[in-house]
Formats: structure tokens, C-alpha cells, sequence
């Protein structure tokens, strides 16, 4: 029960991260706007960084066969929603675009993933329980600062950016607790294929809908600033790697 404890505080201080972007709450709307395509900048690096450099080394090593394939399914099913989620909007004119709530969902995917680990760190030894939640934290925060950027992008106001980020952050605490219950009878090749589909999702968004964002800049100056914050995304992926 004691390591149950440190699994739901554990994951509960990794959902709080995702909180990261009330630090933007007091920007003026003005600044605001002209750093948000820098932001959107930054997300794409953070989303591919985690998709070649941590989702899909950690997929491969577990399924080296079939995780290939379970990336090519992430991508199909986020071109799928993506085409079912624009029909919707292109209908109703939404005011939210389609790569906000495709975020949201590869987002869940991601921190559901998160909970599993800590889940399964703490169950292994408390030390090594502790030293993965903070591995998790430090890979977060330019994550979160990322996701929170695409939402307001994607026309949620800075408030519901919050709120959803966080609302998929605190899924970690519900996977968490469900492996420590279930660990058992959790198959350990149906996480490595979580991971592949995630890493599909991020980059389908990344490539598909927030770079093409990117490409509307044509200033030179601005456009590099944007590549630069696109190559201060990955690096930091890289350096947060294990």
C-alpha cells in the first residue's frame, strides 16, 4: 500500500507540470501573439524529439518487428480523425482547428504511458520508482510548455488550454493505478505498441499540421528564430534523453 502512495503523489506532481503555462497567463494578449508561432515552433521540436529520440528507441527495443507498424497505425488513425474531425468543423465552422483536439489525444496517449512507467518503476524498487518520476518531470516541462502553445494556437482560450492540458495530464495517475492493480495480467508488449502509436500521433501533428503553421511566416528573421526554437526543441529532447 505504501508504494501505492508513492505512485499516486509521484504521478499526481508529474500531472501538475502540465500547469506549466499559467506562467504565460499574465502575458498581454499582443505579446502574447507574437511569441505564440515561436511556441508552436518549439512544440514541433519537442513533439518529433520525442518521437525519434525517446517513443520510438523504447518501442523498437521491446518490438523490434512489429513496431514499425504500430507507428504507421498511429499516423493512419490521426489522418483518419484528423479527416472525420475537419468534415465536422468544415460543417459547423468550429472555432477550434482539428490539431488541437489531435493533440489532446496523443497527448492522453503519451501520459497514460507515463503513469505505466512510474506504475511499474515503483513496483520494481522505490528508488528506481523515484528516479524515473523525475526523469518523466524534467521530460515534461518543455512538453507541457509545448502542448499548452498548440492549444491556444488551436483557438482554446488561455484558460481552457490549462484546463485540457491538464485534464489529459492527470490520465497518468488513473494508468498509474490501474498497473499497480493489474500488473499482472498486463501484456509488456502491448505498452511498447502504446508507445509506437504515440510516436505516430506526434508526428503526424508535428509534420502535417504545425510545421505547415510554420511556413505562413515568411520574414526571414522570424523564420529563423522559428527554426532555431525547432532545433532548441529536439536538443532538449536529446539532452533529456536516458
Amino acid at each position: 500500500m505504501f508504494e501505492l502512495v508513492l505512485i499516486l503523489l509521484s504521478t499526481l506532481l508529474v500531472s501538475f507540470v502540465s500547469l506549466v503555462g499559467i506562467f504565460f497567463i499574465t502575458v498581454k494578449e499582443q505579446m502574447f501573439k507574437k511569441i505564440l508561432l515561436l511556441l508552436v515552433s518549439f512544440a514541433s521540436g519537442t513533439l518529433l524529439g520525442a518521437a525519434f529520440l525517446h517513443l520510438i528507441p523504447e518501442s523498437v527495443s521491446a518490438q523490434s518487428e512489429t513496431a514499425f507498424v504500430a507507428i504507421l497505425v498511429g499516423i493512419l488513425a490521426f489522418f483518419l480523425l484528423e479527416k472525420f474531425l475537419w468534415r465536422h468543423c468544415h460543417e459547423r465552422e468550429c472555432p477550434i482547428h482539428t490539431f488541437a483536439y489531435l493533440n489532446l489525444l496523443g497527448d492522453s496517449v503519451h501520459n497514460f504511458i507515463d503513469g505505466v512507467i512510474i506504475a511499474v518503476s515503483f513496483i520494481a524498487s522505490i528508488p528506481l520508482g523515484a528516479a524515473t518520476t523525475l526523469a518523466v518531470i524534467a521530460h515534461e516541462i518543455p512538453q507541457e510548455i509545448g502542448d499548452y502553445g498548440i492549444l491556444v494556437y488551436g483557438g482554446f482560450s488561455k484558460a481552457k488550454a490549462l484546463l485540457y492540458n491538464f485534464l489529459t495530464a492527470i490520465i497518468a495517475i488513473f494508468a498509474a493505478t490501474l498497473m499497480y492493480f493489474f500488473s499482472p495480467f498486463f501484456p509488456s508488449p502491448s505498452l511498447a505498441y502504446l508507445l509506437a502509436f504515440a510516436a505516430g500521433g506526434f508526428i503526424y501533428i508535428a509534420t502535417t499540421d504545425l510545421i505547415p503553421e510554420l511556413h505562413k511566416e515568411t520574414k526571414a528573421s522570424k523564420s529563423a528564430a522559428q527554426f532555431l526554437l525547432l532545433l532548441l526543441g529536439i536538443t532538449l529532447m536529446l539532452v533529456l534523453k536516458e
